[in-house]
């Protein structure tokens, strides 16, 4: 097949491309930077730019996967990086359907990041793809902007699945390293009440499910990338004391975090119980289902 990524380069981009180039596939990388035309099965497409016109190198494109967009955990939530994280995601889509629309032959089918902030926060509730009404807080608001956005694509006769990530477990990227230094200094602890769910993924299933979402046509619209065993932030970091045989004793209190990472602290102080019930029925065979074996596999 022949793919085309926007954020190629970014953390699940580059996982995503590894796999591909592996199972022999040509994949097209959509780039605001200059690089060579091609090396190891990966062509650079310039976009974003006044003069691309990526639409001209594409039209052959098998699937479409666009992952663009800030990072939202690299720096305090200032009202000019909220409106950064907002407008790159929005412009970025919107530059994928102006190229869709501009292709002769439309790929299959669109795979466009989301993320599970779009149900908004619960102690409670257990949220799947049903669950149709976003929440109201900022990053909810967010991802439903996006996702609207990239509804364009089903006009133009192209499946489209909104791929809504969880908190992604990598040795290297992420936020699993900065979860696990404090145990590394034998000071890991509850972060927070504990009390928050953390509906995880391993990066393998990430890139598990993206290629499963592409081979499978049944699947469309939301599409939850989570493992099927959500756990509290306790348990979690419990797990991560248990794997790398370290204490877990030293909390980190709600305030502390608050007044260090600003609005940006509810990415760790409040959460979501998501489970992939598309996944589930569809027969998905996750790789890490568990958090005791996806943390072995990272940390060990």
């Amino acid at each position: 097949m022949k793919i085309a990524i926007t954020g190629g380069t970014g953390f699940v981009g580059k996982a995503l491309t590894k796999s591909f180039l592996q199972g022999g596939h040509n994949v097209y990388i959509l780039s605001r930077s200059q690089h060579s035309s091609s090396k190891d099965g990966i062509q650079y497409v310039k976009w974003l730019t006044e003069d691309s016109q990526p639409e001209n190198e594409l039209n052959d494109i098998d699937v479409f996967i666009n992952l663009a967009g800030e990072s939202l955990n690299s720096g305090r939530w200032t009202a000019e990086r909220k409106q950064r994280i907002v407008s790159s995601r929005i412009s970025a889509t919107r530059e994928v359907i102006r190229i869709l629309q501009n292709m002769n032959k439309k790929p299959s089918v669109l795979i466009n990041a989301s993320a599970i902030g779009y149900y908004g926060t619960s102690l409670e509730k257990e949220f799947t793809e049903s669950n149709k009404i976003p929440g109201q807080d900022f990053l909810a608001q967010t991802v439903a902007s996006w996702e609207q956005e990239a509804q364009a694509a089903e006009e133009l006769g192209v499946r489209t699945v909104y791929t809504r990530f969880g908190i992604i477990l990598d040795q290297q990227e992420g936020a699993l390293p900065k979860m696990v230094l404090p145990y590394k200094l034998f000071a890991g602890g509850t972060v927070g009440s504990g009390a928050q769910w953390m509906s995880w993924v391993h990066i393998d299933d990430v890139v598990g499910m993206i290629q499963y979402a592409i081979k499978n046509e049944n699947i469309k619209g939301p599409f939850n990338v989570v493992s099927s065993n959500p756990v509290t932030m306790k348990k979690f970091g419990q797990h991560i004391g248990h794997v790398m045989k370290r204490p877990h004793f030293l909390p980190a209190p709600s305030f502390a975090l608050k007044l260090l990472l600003g609005e940006m602290s509810v990415l760790v102080l409040e959460g979501q119980k998501v489970v992939p019930q598309k996944a589930e029925d569809s027969g998905y065979q996750f790789h890490y289902k568990y958090l005791d074996e996806a943390l072995t596999n990272i940390l060990k």
